[in-house]
């Protein structure tokens, strides 16, 4: 095939952990050589861990910054505030739990980053080790031997690749995000609930409702989610150690491996990268991994249809827009993006609840046969969740119960109020000192006039 003169050659790299820095060429395709030296410099730095986190930080935050990612203005600030006091005042009426918001922000995509590394390192730590420790011991024992202090260097090399990985598919994410239980993890600090404003305008962009609709029903999405956190205490715990259980069983093909390395030509850049994009050193999904992202993408479409349902019925009466805001964020959330993608092909997670519509279905018949405290009742303990099995047939999850689903017992109401009172003092106040009801915002009352109370 001729390419046109103003065609730029394809990346040889494209598909690997050096095709951002072989791309930057231009028409020359050559890249910037300070630049790239930079880069190795930054791959190569020691670093702890199976991920080098300071280049994923740096990759991230260079993807983010090649689109305006203006810091959101005190305005804005004020008006995240103002429409999660709103959200928690709706949702009292709504669920059992109470509010579990303790401050409000408005991110840009480079404050997500930062602000929700820390639980990333916790999910995705696990996988890289696996990986990084297999890739060494793929090794033969007489090239171990051989290799000697080179072993180390593989580790390092190893958490380069993951680095680069990492932070290119956290500068996607971030542009994609909207608040900061947007995917239905606990990524940012608990009890701030958090909304991405450059994010929410593009969201909001063609949906034919005001942006006031648009932010109110985003905050009650994210104040919904602080709740759950805050007053199911297992439940962080629960989804981490499912994408733990995945990592620890992560394997390496090393016969295939070597099969497909004694057929390949090591001087031809695109036999190279047809075997990496065919999945030359991708780890093989065990039993037992199956089962922990089966358990993972259950309790994700789990949360997300409580949500789903609990936001539903706030704004049932209250706000005319919400069903058309609701099939937009669900088929967003059905059709995933680019950052998404990228993170599920480096460690193999779908973060999108495939199963959403079932689940929201299955709260909501809870709630009409049985009542709201009922359905919130079941997030006591984890062995009292829906399965996968129960989602098969949301209208029939618990229909063989002749008696109304309630805490009634004792020893069951008790349970309720141990979870509803975790970290409450004495006084009514949290274990900072800040309130637990929805005025813990940090900021003025919402307004009494506003109609839509």
């Amino acid at each position: 095939m001729t390419e046109n003169p103003g065609d730029e050659p394809e990346n040889p790299f494209k598909g690997t952990p050096f095709e951002q820095f072989f791309g930057a060429g231009g028409a020359s395709g050559m890249p910037d050589l300070n630049a790239l030296m930079g880069q190795m410099q930054a791959m190569m730095a020691p670093h702890d861990g199976a991920v080098n986190w300071n280049l994923a930080g740096d990759i991230a935050r260079r993807q983010v910054a090649q689109e305006p990612d203006p810091s959101p203005t005190q305005r804005q600030q004020d008006a995240v505030a103002d429409a999660v006091r709103l959200a928690d005042h709706w949702l009292d009426e709504a669920c059992e739990f109470p509010s579990g918001v303790h401050s409000t922000a408005a991110w840009s995509r480079a404050e997500w980053i930062e602000s929700t590394r820390d639980v990333w390192k916790v999910l995705v730590e696990p996988v890289a080790d696996h990986v990084v420790g297999a890739m060494g011991n793929a090794l033969p024992d007489e090239a171990k031997q051989m290799a000697g202090p080179l072993i180390g260097m593989l580790g390092q090399m190893g958490g380069a690749m993951f680095g680069s990985q990492v932070g290119s598919a956290l500068g996607g994410l971030a542009s994609e995000v909207l608040t900061a239980s947007d995917i239905g993890l606990p990524l940012g600090p608990p009890g701030r609930a958090a909304v991405v404003s450059t994010n929410v305008a593009a969201f909001a962009e063609g949906l034919d409702v005001s942006s006031d609709d648009v932010l109110l029903y985003l905050a009650l999405r994210e104040a919904a989610h602080q709740r759950l956190f805050a007053h199911v205490p297992w439940l962080r715990e629960h989804l981490i150690s499912a994408v733990a259980d995945y990592g620890s069983g992560i394997a390496i093909d090393t016969a295939g491996i070597e099969e497909q390395m004694r057929n390949l030509n090591p001087s031809d850049p695109t036999a190279i990268q047809e075997a990496l994009e065919g999945g030359l050193f991708e780890p093989k999904k065990t039993p037992d991994q199956e089962a922990a992202l089966q358990r993972l993408e259950t309790t994700l479409a789990l949360v997300e249809g409580w949500v789903d349902e609990v936001v539903g019925q706030a704004t049932a009466e209250r706000m005319p827009a919400a069903a058309k805001l609701q099939e937009a964020v669900r088929r967003r959330r059905a059709a995933g993006g680019p950052g998404e993608q990228t993170f599920a092909a480096l460690v193999g997670l779908e973060l999108r609840p495939r199963r959403l519509r079932d689940a929201s279905t299955l709260w909501g018949s809870l709630r009409s046969r049985h009542g709201t405290d009922a359905r919130d009742a079941v997030w006591l303990h984890p062995d009292l969740l829906p399965t996968a099995e129960d989602l098969d047939d949301p209208l029939g999850f618990r229909e063989e119960t002749a008696e109304p689903l309630t805490p009634s017992d004792d020893d069951f109401d008790a349970e309720l109020a141990k979870l509803l009172d975790e970290g409450t003092g004495p006084d009514g106040t949290g274990s900072d000192g800040t309130g637990s009801g929805s005025g813990g915002t940090g900021s003025e009352g919402a307004d009494e006039d506003d109609p839509r109370e």
